[in-house]
């Protein structure tokens, strides 16, 4: 990586874009200009809002996949609706929206020093993802879950807490078969080891990604408000592996349009 710098001209620094600097004058640097925090946050939340579970059922099977199944755009949901084979392509491509603008944005910012603003870009970068596919303004902010883009944001940000998130969701996965149950306890998993891993002082220079660690996890919890109620009674679907269309009587029936197409066809049906 290499820092941004402008050609130096007369009392000018190499990445200084404010003119030479007077006595006693804080200088402006590139690094240190608000907007690339905001610029940063605004492409990520634009790579983040890509629905690609969406451009699959479209595109490929000519259908709207939030008016099937359980009305979700995510991978799940494809994969009930179009085959397992689309529902890991989609699986893949959310979590790689995820994984790059957390990667290439700080290099585009040309900082790499811990404790840098390349770290508290790269936090903001993957949260403003997460942010994107959950809440995408090109669907009326209706979007999925997160959990797959999460993994390729975490993946990079914190990958002892993406590590111990990931074996825990494998684990859970193959005792319960519950997609939602696998994912709820893979987020909160992550944020408790990637929290001790950042010990002894997770709140001091580390401050950016430990409130990530809170924060990602929590959205995660609230999205998945209606599948907790259903675990709670029992009624959360399992996932069957297989061919489109295998699913339980409770998750396979098509999400009817609201009237005005206001409603979010996920609070419909289950997910």
């Amino acid at each position: 990586m290499h820092r941004l710098c402008l050609p130096a001209k007369s009392g000018m620094t190499g990445n200084s874009i404010s003119g030479p600097v007077r006595p006693g004058q804080k200088q402006t640097t590139l690094m240190n200009s608000p907007w690339i925090e905001i610029l940063a946050c605004l492409a990520a939340y634009t790579a983040g809002s890509i629905p690609f579970g969406l451009l699959i059922g479209r595109f490929v099977f000519g259908i709207d996949i939030r008016r099937k199944g359980s009305g979700n755009i995510g991978a799940t949901n494809v994969s009930r609706t179009c085959g397992a084979k689309w529902g890991l392509i989609c699986l893949v491509l959310d979590a790689l929206k995820g994984l790059l603008p957390v990667w290439l944005i700080p290099i585009a910012c040309s900082s790499t020093q811990a404790g840098s603003p390349a770290e508290l870009i790269a936090v903001l970068a993957g949260t403003s993802t997460i942010i994107g596919h959950m809440f995408p303004c090109w669907l009326r902010f209706h979007g999925g879950k997160g959990v797959a883009t999460s993994l390729g944001v975490v993946v990079v940000l914190a990958p002892i807490g993406s590590a111990a998130g990931f074996c825990s969701f494998v684990i859970c996965m193959a005792f319960s078969r519950i997609i939602a149950l696998s994912s709820l306890t893979a987020a909160v998993v992550f944020g408790c080891s990637q929290l001790i891993a950042l010990r002894p002082d997770p709140f001091g220079e580390q401050l950016p990604l430990s409130l990530f660690c809170l924060a990602v996890p929590a959205l995660i919890i609230i999205r998945h408000t209606g599948n907790i109620g259903r675990l709670c009674r029992g009624e959360e679907p399992k996932f069957r592996f297989g061919n489109a269309n295998q699913n339980t009587p409770s998750d396979s029936r098509s999400v009817e349009s609201p009237a005005h197409g206001d409603a979010d066809p996920e609070s419909q049906v289950p997910s």
